[in-house]
């Protein structure tokens, strides 16, 4: 009898399979969805959310395939943004 096989699963950091490795200067950034886009392949787009980067996420994950992308972004890049929000008020 053959033996059941064990699913397992990697965490993201292990994954070696970027498509590509894109600075968030490059990406395309919906205010109203608070979500940056990347052109996949595909024809569809890679996605990341504002939350999921301020948590540490740095995966951009196409909806269409499996493809991802490695997100290149500093740190201060949120600072930034919310030092001009506060010059705005």
């Amino acid at each position: 009898m053959e033996k059941a096989k064990e699913l397992v699963i990697v965490p993201v950091e292990h994954v070696e399979g970027f498509y590509d490795e894109v600075e968030i200067e490059d990406m395309e950034y919906d205010e109203d969805m608070q979500t940056f886009y990347y052109p996949c392949p595909c024809g569809d787009r890679f996605q990341i959310t504002v939350e999921e980067l301020e948590e540490g996420e740095e995966v951009g994950r196409c909806p269409s395939c499996t493809l991802i992308i490695k997100v290149i972004y500093d740190d201060d890049f949120f600072e930034d943004e919310d030092d001009e929000d506060d010059e705005d008020d």
